[in-house]
């Protein structure tokens, strides 16, 4: 007997990948890591932030984690997504970073 849900809970999906330039004048602080792990917390995929595109990667969902990226102003913010909404999350984060988290 063929279980829908099961196949459905075992399908993986594709990570997805994407950097952005962090143009906000006080890089990565409290307040922008706050609106970026409050618009990770949205979306069902798992999304994860580095400074290097081989990493270390952190879980964006964590305020706490993120802060310790200690970005700078001009950094290259890479973001790596999975889940079933990635594509939404990843074009979600980036909109954030590029708006400069309505800082810039």
């Amino acid at each position: 007997m063929h279980d829908a849900n099961a196949s459905r809970a075992s399908k993986s999906f594709t990570t997805l990948t994407a950097s952005a330039v962090l143009v906000n004048p006080v890089g990565l602080h409290a307040r922008p890591s706050v609106k970026l792990t409050q618009c990770a917390k949205s979306f069902a995929a798992t999304i994860e932030i580095a400074l290097d595109a081989d990493g270390p990667w952190t879980d964006a969902k964590s305020p706490v984690k993120v802060m310790r990226v200690k970005a700078p102003q001009g950094a290259m913010l890479y973001f790596r997504v999975t889940g079933l909404d990635g594509e939404a999350a990843l074009a979600a984060v980036l909109a954030l970073v590029h708006d400069g988290f309505g800082e810039a």
